[in-house]
């Protein structure tokens, strides 16, 4: 299905992948919160939501790395675009409340 060396698979791995992770890790996390296993008490505001949001934003490595094996270069290069969109969004969102 995603056999292909090209861009669009990448730039869909790249989106796809963290959104996908952010959704399930965050609801985890609600999950632990109403069972009392986790809480949030006690950490700065959103801190739960953006380090979950680095994190999805990091999992593309397994990508990048599986295409990389594979020689798949303009592949490998539309998660690179994606990871990079991403992380300006994230700086744009959270580096208000950081710097």
């Amino acid at each position: 299905m995603f056999y292909r060396n090209e861009i669009w698979v990448g730039l869909l791995f790249g989106l796809l992948l963290p959104f996908c992770s952010f959704v399930l890790l965050y609801e985890v996390f609600n999950l632990l919160e109403n069972k009392g296993a986790a809480s949030g008490a006690g950490l700065a505001v959103n801190f739960r939501e953006r380090t979950l949001a680095i994190v999805a934003i990091a999992l593309n490595l397994i990508p990048m790395n599986l295409f990389r094996k594979r020689r798949w270069d303009l592949s490998m290069r539309g998660v690179v675009i994606a990871t990079a969109l991403l992380a300006f969004v994230w700086v744009i969102r959270y580096g208000v409340t950081l710097f």
